[in-house]
């Protein structure tokens, strides 16, 4: 519900969202127009983009760019323009719930026909595909795969502070952040904003409570698990990690919190491998200036989330056939795989040739494809209004001083909503 509110609060900035179109030279009249809403506005991401805007246009269309910064502010501005009646060919959203109220409503247009065609059920992974069906049909072209809770780590702060190796569990990586503190360095790099705040309660409850405590909070929504010694312990030591935080953490950009990173200001951040397309962009290579670890216990559970086009209900042919040929183009193989080398994703398809992809991509290639370590993301598992909540409480209990049994009572409520 906050979130429809806030959509529609949102409305009057629709006049102001940006608009940037190649020029169409040479093109038929009646090429394949498709006008895109999407919030991928930091230097990787806009690298990334760009090559699907590129594979568009060698495909025969004509893409019209729709860059609106801030994901809320972008998914406010795609709702807003179908309820107003002037929707655009296609709207970012995450693999997620976000969008299925809508698909249930009517207000989008299945993709059935490019998914059976081009088989999306032998090649994407079980939770995405749960991910984009709603009631049978597929309402979502899904355009990478991301893990929200990798812990990078400059390797030129580690050596200024003696650490040696990666951490493997959490106690060392609480004593690697003391180790950095005490070099002058900032510790944890993080922008405190909500869904930031979320990405490292997740981080914490898949190592320290593991695939069993994150399914039963967050999936089965388990009162005793909520109540339970363990995952007090989770939420302990998420309330740990803040201490390591600097003071200019509060309102920062995620990509602001991950340049702090590449410049060896900071030796660690909590954040989706949608990260790399910075440190892609600064020149640095994982493994030469940069580390990467999809998680800390060995055995950590593989986050599955990643980002989907969807497509409002329209009744022009025009617009059904340029919502087919995106649908097909940003799945295909090799329009995956180079949008995967500039955003730091992995492909959403299991046939892709991963060889060129850096070694943190291969490892989340590898993890993706191994089936007992996939689990799905927190937005895939709960409704739009229960992740809010979800977020009110967590955030609140980042920044304040609140007991932590009061905190298990307030996410216990949340997700009972």
């Amino acid at each position: 519900m906050r979130a429809r509110a806030a959509s529609f609060l949102l409305a009057a900035i629709l006049c102001l969202a940006p608009f940037a179109t190649r020029a169409s030279e040479g093109r038929p009249a009646d090429a394949p127009r498709a006008e895109v809403i999407h919030w991928w506005t930091s230097g990787g991401e806009a690298a990334a983009v760009r090559t699907l805007a590129d594979a568009y246009r060698a495909a025969g269309g004509i893409w019209v760019d729709s860059a609106i910064a801030g994901s809320e502010q972008a998914r406010s501005v795609a709702f807003n323009r179908m309820v107003g009646g002037n929707p655009p060919t296609a709207a970012q959203f995450n693999a997620s719930r976000q969008f299925h109220d809508m698909a249930e409503q009517g207000m989008l247009a299945d993709v059935d026909e490019v998914a059976q065609r081009e088989g999306w059920e032998r090649v994407f992974p079980a939770p995405v595909l749960e991910a984009i069906r709603v009631g049978g049909h597929f309402y979502g072209a899904p355009v990478g795969i991301h893990t929200p809770t990798w812990i990078w780590y400059s390797k030129a702060a580690f050596r200024k502070a003696g650490i040696e190796r990666e951490p493997r569990s959490f106690d060392e990586l609480f004593a690697a952040l003391d180790r950095l503190r005490a070099a002058g360095l900032i510790p944890l790099a993080h922008g405190g904003q909500s869904w930031q705040d979320n990405l490292v309660f997740s981080a914490v409850l898949a190592n320290v409570g593991g695939r069993d405590l994150y399914l039963r909070v967050l999936r089965d929504r388990e009162a005793a698990a909520i109540a339970s010694p363990q995952f007090r312990k989770v939420l302990l030591d998420y309330k740990r990690l803040q201490s390591y935080v600097d003071a200019g953490s509060p309102g920062r950009n995620w990509n602001d919190a991950t340049a702090l990173v590449i410049s060896g200001r900071a030796g660690i951040q909590i954040m989706g491998d949608w990260a790399k397309g910075e440190f892609t962009l600064a020149h640095q290579e994982a493994g030469r200036e940069y580390g990467c670890m999809p998680g800390i216990a060995p055995d950590a559970p593989y986050l599955i989330q990643g980002d989907v086009f969807v497509f409002p209900r329209t009744r022009d042919p025009g617009v059904q056939r340029a919502q087919r040929l995106l649908a097909s183009v940003v799945t295909s193989p090799r329009t995956q795989l180079e949008f995967a080398l500039r955003k730091g994703s992995v492909p959403v398809r299991s046939d892709v040739e991963v060889s060129r992809l850096d070694p943190c991509a291969r490892e989340g290639a590898r993890l993706v494809r191994e089936g007992s370590r996939q689990i799905p993301s927190v937005e895939m598992l709960l409704t739009p209004d229960q992740n809010g909540a979800l977020s009110d409480a967590l955030t609140t209990y980042w920044n304040g001083a609140r007991p932590v049994e009061k905190v298990q009572r307030d996410i216990a409520a949340a997700l009972a909503e």
